[in-house]
């Protein structure tokens, strides 16, 4: 069995955009109630808290100017856009929640363990440089990757994200960034309205972001299927040092803000193929940072799901070769991949 590090802060609780909102502090309670489940409990692993991100590690992915302006919401209810309203403490949250992603990165990089989860609140990978999006204040798989790659000396850095929305902001980021592959499936056209499979990445970044655009109602099958033999051929391609993972429990059947079929087992696989990647590429390094998810019931069955992949409670073989999965339109695009990665 693998070493797990579980991160978890309830600070980041103080985040609250309001009544009714999806992305409630209900979901950070439902995560501290799980962790005492004598299920999770049994699994291997070791829990930790935060920290606050610093102003210099933030600033790494987000500009001063949109810096500023969320830390000037301090004490206040503001509408940052259309979807996120802070309260008066939800830059601390935010800070908290970045924090995690980069403390989850230095203890796995250093050998501390072997994989970590991040729980944390609000998400981030809508989070553009400039602003926020989509319930996402500060991009947390962004901050924490810029760490890995600007003070912990990690060379080439894979972010793969299976939220059922298209992480505009993560992309935006690592746009012309050799050293950063970005690799996400996402339904398809659905919030933000990006992601389509002819976004490969711009300059020196181009072939280094591969999406995977799927209509509504995908299931088990085809998330297997991609993560089993696509993503991880590409992942084998590129040979990441560290896989950071944006883990979109809204990919759920029970989720009422995604449109896929996936179940219990389908995450355990997902996340299977991707310790399994970890394993052969990059001496098991895998951090996953929590983004959507916005059912009690689906937050559990995802996380509990994540942790018995990554512990290797149960492991996950290989679903069999790429033709089991119609792909699509983005089928059209293996062929321009294959002049970047061994597919």
């Amino acid at each position: 069995m693998l070493r797990t590090g579980v991160f978890i802060d309830p600070e980041c609780l103080l985040h609250d955009p309001g009544n009714g909102h999806p992305e409630s502090p209900q979901r950070m309670q439902t995560l501290l109630q799980l962790l005492r489940r004598q299920d999770v409990r049994h699994l291997p692993h070791t829990m930790f808290q935060g920290r606050l991100a610093t102003q210099l590690e933030v600033q790494r992915v987000h500009t001063p100017a949109y810096v500023h302006r969320v830390q000037q919401t301090e004490g206040l209810r503001v509408r940052l856009d259309n979807d996120t309203m802070t309260s008066a403490r939800s830059y601390e949250a935010a800070l908290r929640a970045a924090g995690g992603a980069v403390a989850a990165t230095e203890a796995v990089t250093a050998g501390q363990v072997d994989n970590a989860i991040v729980l944390c609140r609000p998400p981030g990978h809508h989070a553009e440089p400039d602003r926020s999006m989509g319930f996402c204040i500060f991009n947390n798989v962004a901050i924490a990757a810029r760490h890995a790659r600007e003070v912990l000396g990690v060379r080439r850095i894979a972010i793969v994200d299976f939220d059922v929305h298209h992480g505009n902001g993560t992309q935006t980021a690592f746009l012309h960034d050799p050293s950063v592959l970005y690799i996400s499936t996402h339904m398809h056209p659905h919030f933000p309205g990006t992601g389509a499979a002819t976004e490969m990445g711009e300059g020196m970044g181009r072939g280094r972001t591969l999406n995977i655009p799927l209509g509504r109602n995908h299931g088990d099958a085809e998330y297997d299927a991609i993560y089993g033999s696509l993503v991880s051929r590409v992942l084998e391609g590129f040979r990441p040092e560290l896989i950071l993972v944006s883990a979109g429990f809204d990919i759920l059947s029970s989720d009422p803000m995604g449109g896929m079929t996936v179940t219990y087992d389908g995450v355990l696989r997902i996340v299977g193929h991707l310790v399994n990647a970890a394993e052969l590429l990059s001496k098991h390094r895998l951090v996953m940072v929590l983004e959507g998810g916005y059912t009690s019931e689906g937050l559990e069955q995802g996380v509990l799901a994540s942790l018995e992949a990554l512990t290797q409670t149960i492991r996950v073989s290989d679903p069999g070769p790429l033709v089991r999965l119609p792909l699509g339109d983005a089928a059209k695009y293996l062929d321009i991949y294959r002049e970047f990665f061994t597919i």
